[in-house]
């Protein structure tokens, strides 16, 4: 399976949607401290459905921790999830193990992060021009339901 990251996220009830939308797919979601929010906080657990248990999520005490993370558990590749990557998220080819990396809701991603990953690695949702960005949680769903249908819908009933 894929793994969803969320780079300090600042609204609880995206992350309790993410959350759940990881319980649903089998996808492990890591939250990248410092969060705008605390997890026990209402609006997290009312948005997540107490879906927790049936979600595996990893907190980072920061990106390095994360990077770190990844590292030592093996191979994996990551995707930039911006408004400012250089194709659509479509045309990425899935793999086991790929890391989708979405930045917080007011500012995204930083560009040094973007700047980090090959060019190849930096995606984004078509929108229209004049739009300037989807709320987290639908364009986490967006590029993690593509993700899990070219990986077959792994897991799935």
């Amino acid at each position: 399976m894929f793994d969803i990251a969320l780079y300090e996220p600042e609204i609880a009830p995206n992350t309790g949607n993410i959350i759940r939308l990881c319980a649903n797919c089998g996808a492990h979601l890591h939250l990248i401290e410092p969060l705008g929010f605390d997890l026990e906080e209402k609006k997290v657990r009312r948005a997540g459905l107490d879906y927790h248990d049936l979600a595996r999520v990893t907190r980072h005490k920061n990106y390095q921790a994360f990077l770190d993370f990844l590292q030592a558990r093996g191979e994996y590749r990551l995707f930039a999830c911006t408004t400012k990557g250089s194709d659509h998220h479509i045309n990425a080819r899935y793999q086991r193990g790929d890391v989708l990396l979405f930045g917080p809701e007011t500012r995204g991603l930083p560009q040094e992060v973007i700047e980090s990953l090959p060019t190849s690695q930096r995606i984004r949702i078509p929108m229209m021009p004049e739009a300037r960005s989807l709320n987290l949680s639908n364009a986490v769903a967006i590029i993690a339901f593509e993700a899990w249908r070219q990986l077959d819908f792994e897991g799935a009933v």
